[in-house]
């Protein structure tokens, strides 16, 4: 379901409503007559449309997180806030760039866009841009040749399909110029570091090197390589390939809801940044 198309659809429904009694039935009206009931509905719902619809397309657009795949940064249940403008204006629906601002870097947590199936979003993290080589060998990620400094920090636990896990956390820092970024990671030492069995033809295939350790892609111009947090649960671009800068949604940014801390009264989560 396109929200966003049936967003639009309800303003514009709703202010040609408003705007043909406003500039011609009004007129037509005996002074002392009752509006009818379409113009109290269009009059009504018509500026709380337009300022969602504003809001949502140019400010800060909510979504749920669905998968484990971004453990621990993001569990299931999130509902999260992802900055629509950061990266540039786009139209509404179209999602073209009108009016570019700054370019994903790596670290970022985006949402975007999935390549496969593109009425489906996704959300990972940035850890290659256009013209970057990305080599994940034996879960150590390496980008131009720089090692990504990788601090091993306990577990964590986590229940996926009924079932326990547990996997080790390591805080791990990526580079951008003269800036760095840290964030947690969740690996499993007990599954590889990418099934080259699993990975689908994609365009820019032929970037790629797979082998029994792990993997070697370069970035073509305009894409980036999205690897999920928890790194062995994960279907990412290891699995699918590049991601089209005219597919990038937002920033992802803060946490405002989470239904298991308002049941657990804890609110540990809500109204936490995403890093």
């Amino acid at each position: 379901m396109n929200f966003a198309l049936i967003l639009f659809l309800l303003t514009l429904a709703s202010g040609i409503l408003w705007a043909v009694d406003r500039f011609h039935f009004r007129k037509k009206r005996a002074p002392d007559s009752p509006e009818p009931a379409w113009v109290e509905y269009a009059a009504s719902f018509f500026p709380v449309l337009l300022v969602v619809f504003v809001l949502r397309s140019f400010v800060a657009e909510p979504f749920k997180i669905p998968s484990s795949s971004m453990r621990p940064t993001l569990e299931v249940g999130d509902f999260i806030l992802v900055n629509k403008f950061v990266y540039g204006l786009r139209l509404p629906i179209a999602e073209i760039k009108v009016v570019p601002i700054g370019t994903p870097q790596r670290g970022d947590v985006v949402v975007f866009r999935y390549p496969v199936e593109p009425d489906k979003d996704f959300i990972k993290r940035v850890v290659g841009v256009g013209g970057d080589v990305v080599k994940y060998e034996d879960k150590r990620l390496t980008v131009n040749g720089q090692p990504l400094p990788q601090v091993r920090d306990g577990e964590y636990g986590y229940l996926e399909r009924m079932q326990w896990e547990t996997v080790q956390k390591a805080t791990e820092t990526a580079h951008n110029g003269q800036e760095t970024h840290s964030y947690t990671i969740a690996l499993d030492p007990k599954k590889a570091s990418v099934y080259p069995q699993n990975v689908r033809r994609f365009p820019g295939r032929e970037n790629c090197d797979y082998n029994d350790r792990g993997f070697t892609c370069k970035v073509p111009p305009g894409h980036y390589f999205m690897m999920g947090d928890n790194r062995d649960n994960s279907d990412d671009s290891r699995y699918w390939g590049f991601v089209p800068d005219d597919h990038i949604r937002g920033k992802a940014f803060f946490i405002w809801f989470n239904w298991d801390d308002i049941a657990s009264f804890a609110w540990k989560r809500v109204g936490s940044g995403i890093h």
